[in-house]
């Protein structure tokens, strides 16, 4: 694989486009499994947190249900972090891995995935979806199977990690998006940008065919992240764009802070992972039944990734008083950081709630509508969560569908305000907080 990973062009040689076929036909079997596992994922959600209270004969979960569910959770997860390969997958408050995942590190991920996020831990699927596409390509690809820091394996390893992040998001777009970016933010440039980008577009595409059949083939159903067609209008108005500005702001703010919080509670667990899990899910359940019984809503709105409540957030605002959008800010914002300095997910999803919450909230604010509101609070804090501009960009563009062309500008402005605002005001100072803390130790 010296064509993927050598050449100063690689699309002119032959072990180039077999390489590239090679990655193509990845998207298949990748796909597969991200749907299989996207599928179980859906099942138990809607098992643990649907039918069974129905079959006990509850209107909906109640204020304690999720006290049961997730302490089962933060045992599952705690002894997937002590006792298996991999400790689970990579700790959440640092982002999301792109990358060679060993195969003995899958099972202690799918345990950790498949016991802490249906029981209601509050974090997203992305990350093991991350780590499953990446080592099964790996797995899959034995001639190129020599050591994990060679540079096809790990061209292979984002392919495959590319073509499983598409299938959460929806769209094969996303995931090579997001794969430029961050190739691009780590110096990665010209020829050897288009190395680990085309193979990762090709195993996404493919990919992308096979998963969008699966859902007919075999009748299970999944859970994409996706909003209902919202009412937007026609274009943002001047009162849209300028309450954008302060709005992304505060929101970066908000949720920055609530991963400084993550950071703070990693480092406390950093030395007993197991009591950590088991703490971190309990002080995820404690907010969730705490928000029920204050505002009489079910508590799987605080638990949970927040995937299956956007929707019904971008579907009827109106619907949501201050106080409950303050409520869900605040124990969805606790739930969210302690979720992400001691158990295992993706920490895209929360954010997403977050800054759609956010949002909502602001759209009371004089002159300006509620679904520029809505895409203004999702663009800032997705792009303070990955922090890739373009990819939030173009994933909050995607989610609001047919008022896509609308609220672009709103979208943009909104991922630069938040952009910058962690970059450049909040990062810098939390480093040398942190740099002076570490010299006067």
């Amino acid at each position: 694989m010296t064509a993927a990973a050598d050449a100063d062009n690689p699309t002119t040689r032959r072990p180039w486009a077999r390489f590239l076929g090679v990655c193509a036909l990845l998207g298949i079997p990748v796909s597969v499994a991200a749907f299989l596992f996207l599928a179980v994922l859906h099942e138990l959600t809607h098992l643990v947190w649907e039918t069974l209270p129905q079959e006990w004969g509850f209107d909906g979960p109640p204020w304690w249900w999720p006290l049961p569910w997730l302490a089962v959770a933060g045992v599952m997860v705690g002894v997937a972090v002590r006792s298996l390969p991999g400790q689970g997958g990579h700790l959440p408050v640092h982002g999301l891995s792109l990358g060679p995942v060993p195969a003995s590190h899958v099972p202690g991920v799918l345990l950790a995935a498949l016991a802490g996020l249906p029981l209601g831990v509050a974090l997203g699927p992305e990350a093991p979806l991350l780590a499953i596409g990446a080592a099964l390509a790996l797995v899959l690809v034995r001639p190129w199977d020599a050591r994990l820091g060679d540079p096809a394996r790990q061209v292979l390893a984002v392919a495959g990690s590319a073509a499983a992040l598409s299938a959460i998001f929806g769209s094969p777009v996303v995931g090579a998006v997001f794969v430029v970016e961050a190739s691009a933010m780590t110096g990665v440039t010209g020829a050897r940008l288009a190395a680990v980008v085309l193979p990762s577009l090709a195993a996404s595409g493919v990919g992308a065919l096979v998963f969008t059949g699966m859902g007919t083939w075999t009748g299970l159903e999944i859970a994409s992240l996706a909003l209902p067609d919202v009412d937007a209008p026609a274009r943002p108005d001047v009162g849209d764009v300028l309450w954008t500005l302060p709005v992304a702001v505060l929101v970066a703010v908000l949720v920055r802070l609530v991963h400084r919080l993550g950071e703070a509670v990693a480092r406390r667990a950093a030395g007993r992972p197991f009591t950590a899990a088991v703490v971190g899910a309990l002080v995820v359940a404690v907010c969730a039944s705490a928000y029920a019984l204050a505002t009489g809503r079910s508590p799987e709105e605080v638990a949970l990734s927040g995937q299956a409540l956007l929707p019904t957030l971008a579907a009827d605002p109106a619907a949501w008083g201050a106080g409950a959008l303050v409520a869900l800010l605040a124990l969805k914002g606790v739930a969210y950081a302690v979720s992400l300095g001691t158990l295992r997910g993706g920490p895209i999803f929360p954010a997403v709630l977050l800054g759609a919450a956010a949002g909502v909230l602001a759209a009371d604010l004089p002159g300006y509508g509620a679904v520029p509101a809505l895409a203004a609070g999702m663009g800032a804090a997705t792009a303070a969560t990955l922090p890739f501009p373009v990819s939030s960009t173009v994933l909050v563009v995607m989610l609001l569908g047919t008022g896509a062309p609308a609220m672009a500008p709103v979208v943009i402005v909104a991922v630069v305000v938040g952009y910058t605002t962690e970059q450049f005001l909040l990062r810098p100072r939390r480093e040398a907080r942190d740099r002076a803390r570490a010299a006067a130790a």
